[in-house]
């Protein structure tokens, strides 16, 4: 129905009604009716949402899970063990019995984005023979009062339905984003969400009420914050199991099992490739090796070279390379700018320079790649002080040069302002330890200026004291649009400005 027309009978009819009572018409059967079809209407949209709930459960029990185990699961050796100990409690089940130990109704997967939460849950139940029923929080999420509720009902029915007829002793439910259905409840009117969170507490508070099929609960979020308290506590989600970003190790295993179906050349190095993937996801390292299989396709190639995959590095982390022209004096400032990050970079901590590049890519008209020396967790003054320098070299290699600052900055001085908060946060300011939201505006103001003036005068004066090395690795920059990190520190060794 149009909503033009559905507005015109919402003004309309009650002014029907209102004329039919002032002529003396008996408006009371008409009342009766047009309540009775409004709940048949509503009976009939609701039935039409949980037939489609119905439909997709039936889709996934075709399909069936892929079958998922924890050893094709890369990194989150941690995870995985902490993971595989509360699925013992399935597992052994009488063993725990004579422990008298309670059986866990939920685990909780929280982490980043893309770190191989939901693979984790498809291995659980391979790992415990379990029947697996997966869904999504916005499955449940409907405009209909009570949809989400039953949906949650017939879920767990569902999982003791076909735990009872494939004659498995435990089930697994995995709800992924759980976070949608199981935000905090605010005080006031209630909400939809608010009846399918209480349906869901109450589902897993009676999920023992029968000794078999057990069910197990596990959820993923990336937002554990926004979670309800009551849903997070113990004896509802007993186990908060962190699936983090992998480190060296777990990066280097996940390319090896992504790299198995792929024709890898003999030159290729996986470990210079996970030191350069720092800080990526599961999901990253995946399309890092796909996107470099891409790169080898277009040329034709046979096996996939070092290079390709150093390529690939570039356009999961900053987009793919853009047509976008640039005049040579913009070309030649934003040569200076990346340099004067690359060298800040250089000499507060050597070696760290993967590659300095002028080809656009995403909205970066220029970028430098870093290696990490080794994975960090924990930061000192000092390193968080020799970072923000790095961020500000190329707006001081600007001045240096132009006298001025161009807009290219503004991400630089933001990752700046962050670290300086972050500085304030851990008390390693002259304001000592304090909670930031106590102190005034101006004193938080005063004390970020005074940190970032200094920091950008030492800044100017070790670049100035290298404006041979500005000036070397210009010519080549502008001329091959790319300067590697070896390439780079060659100029520093000839200048024996090097830091010892």
């Amino acid at each position: 129905m149009p909503r033009w027309l559905k507005e015109v009978l919402i003004g309309f009819i009650p002014v029907l009604f209102v004329f039919l009572i002032f002529i003396g018409f008996n408006v009371v059967p008409l009342l009766i009716a047009a309540v009775m079809v409004g709940a048949l209407l509503l009976l009939t949209n609701m039935r039409g949402g949980l037939a489609v709930g119905a439909g997709a459960e039936r889709k996934r029990k075709k399909s069936g899970p892929q079958k998922l185990t924890f050893e094709q699961i890369g990194g989150q050796d941690n995870a995985k063990q902490e993971l595989r100990e509360a699925l013992d409690f399935l597992i052994r089940y009488e063993e725990i019995q004579k422990l008298g130990i309670r059986p866990m109704k939920g685990i909780l997967l929280t982490g980043p984005p893309g770190t191989g939460k939901t693979l984790m849950a498809k291995a659980a139940a391979h790992y415990t023979d379990s029947v697996f029923v997966a869904s999504s929080g916005s499955e449940f999420v409907e405009m209909y009062v009570g949809v989400g509720a039953s949906r949650v009902r017939e879920l767990f029915r569902d999982a003791r339905n076909r735990a009872a007829k494939e004659n498995k002793n435990s089930a697994i439910i995995f709800i992924d984003e759980i976070d949608v259905i199981g935000g905090k409840r605010e005080g006031g009117q209630q909400r939809e969400y608010d009846q399918t969170l209480n349906q869901l507490l109450t589902e897993m508070d009676g999920i023992y009420s029968s000794e078999s099929p057990r069910i197990l609960l596990i959820a993923a979020t990336n937002r554990k914050e926004m979670l309800d308290s009551a849903l997070t506590r113990p004896g509802r989600f007993d186990r908060h199991i962190e699936v983090d970003l992998p480190d060296k190790k777990g990066r280097k295993h996940i390319l090896e099992l992504h790299g198995k179906n792929k024709p890898l050349s003999s030159t290729v190095n996986l470990d210079k490739i996970a030191e350069e993937s720092y800080g990526f996801s599961g999901a990253q390292l995946e399309s890092v090796m796909n996107e470099a299989a891409i790169y080898t396709m277009r040329e034709d190639l046979k096996e996939i070279e070092q290079r390709h995959l150093s390529m690939s590095i570039d356009k999961v982390m900053m987009g793919e390379r853009t047509d976008r022209e640039s005049s040579e004096e913009e070309k030649k400032r934003v040569a200076i700018h990346e340099l004067g990050h690359a060298i800040m970079a250089e000499v507060v901590r050597p070696n760290s320079v993967s590659q300095v590049a002028l080809s656009p890519r995403g909205k970066a008209l220029g970028y430098v790649r870093h290696n990490p020396q080794q994975e960090q967790y924990l930061y000192t003054k000092s390193f968080l002080e020799d970072q923000i320098m790095i961020a500000l070299g190329g707006a001081a290699a600007e001045e240096i040069y132009y006298g001025g600052r161009s807009t290219g900055s503004s991400n630089d001085f933001e990752q700046a302002l962050n670290i300086v908060k972050t500085m304030m946060r851990s008390g390693l300011t002259s304001l000592g330890i304090v909670n930031i939201d106590m102190v005034t505006t101006e004193e938080l103001m005063k004390e970020n200026n005074i940190i970032l003036e200094e920091l950008m005068r030492r800044t100017r004066s070790l670049l100035e004291d290298r404006r041979t090395i500005f000036d070397k690795s210009l010519n080549i920059l502008l001329e091959e649009e790319t300067l590697s990190g070896d390439q780079f520190r060659c100029l520093f060794c000839e200048n024996s400005l090097l830091p010892a």
